[in-house]
């Protein structure tokens, strides 16, 4: 489980699948019901990790899409971080913090999801665990050892997320960012974006790290100082590199465009993930690695 670099905080998701066609009515829970999931949460998690009874469980009862929980500087969390940091009652014991909808039902900032990435089968609910060193290293190896395989959460809970949200929940089960990474990385290779992980990769775990992806035919990228320069080839310099076979002009045009849609893809795929993205300008005879380097 991915641990916060300024504090014992160890980060985790309730992920919910949901039927097809049957998107959550609710954005985010108001307190009462906020309170409830976290608090049938904790019990799940407790069952797998004893020790999580000792810590502060902190729930943003909000769903989002997985790649917004999987961000550099894991944003989403951060924010969590940053609500459990002004919350009352510290150094009082272990505590219940959910944050939810207020009294109108207006969703505060921090806890809204992105428009763009609404309608996917996935949703995340986001929590984490506050506490000293010593308990949250135990916790940590616990859950990272057994969610992935057994982290179902038990009926009741599925049933009041289900219910809450106003959503179809066909599975409920609970994971650590390092197993959501991991679900992730799998699904990109079952889409045909496999080559693509390691770029994401790197800008979630190693951020002052370079990373390309450079394998025809896919687009030419680099990952650096936090961000992706996309080559956009000049035409005669895109046919040396990608269409050295194609004869006939109809098939370079429908190869070129192939390609754009392609670059589009990634670019989308990467933005999802809170990663700039430029396209940047490869002169015709010179070395796009150069050109995206400098």
């Amino acid at each position: 489980m991915t641990r916060s670099t300024t504090s014992p905080v160890v980060m985790g998701v309730m992920a919910l699948e949901l039927a097809a066609g049957r998107m959550p009515q609710r954005a985010a829970l108001p307190a009462a019901e906020a309170s409830a999931l976290a608090e049938k949460l904790g019990r799940d998690l407790a069952t797998h990790a004893p020790q999580v009874r000792d810590l502060d469980l902190v729930l943003a009862a909000a769903h989002f899409d997985p790649a917004e929980a999987l961000r550099p500087g894991w944003s989403l969390h951060q924010r969590l971080r940053e609500l459990h940091q002004r919350a009352p009652g510290r150094g009082e014991g272990a505590r219940l913090i959910a944050f939810g909808a207020d009294d109108t039902g207006d969703i505060p900032m921090p806890l809204q999801a992105e428009e763009g990435l609404r309608g996917g089968l996935l949703r995340v609910v986001p929590f984490l665990l506050a506490g000293d060193d010593h308990t949250v290293s135990a916790v940590e190896e616990r859950l990272e050892s057994v969610l992935l395989e057994t982290g179902m959460a038990q009926a009741d809970t599925a049933l009041l997320a289900q219910n809450a949200f106003g959503a179809q929940v066909e599975h409920a089960r609970y994971m650590t960012l390092n197993d959501l990474a991991a679900m992730t990385a799998m699904q990109y290779e079952h889409g045909g974006l496999g080559v693509l992980w390691p770029v994401i990769e790197t800008a979630l775990m190693a951020p002052g790290e370079e990373q390309w992806l450079d394998a025809v035919p896919e687009p030419l990228l680099r990952y650096a100082n936090g961000e992706v320069h996309i080559a956009l080839f000049e035409p005669m310099a895109w046919r040396a590199r990608y269409a050295t076979q194609e004869a006939t002009d109809e098939r370079l045009e429908r190869a070129y465009q192939h390609f754009q849609a392609r670059q589009q893809q990634i670019a989308a795929v990467l933005e999802s993930h809170g990663i700039p993205v430029t396209f940047a300008h490869c002169p015709g005879k010179a070395d796009p690695r150069t050109s995206l380097s400098a």
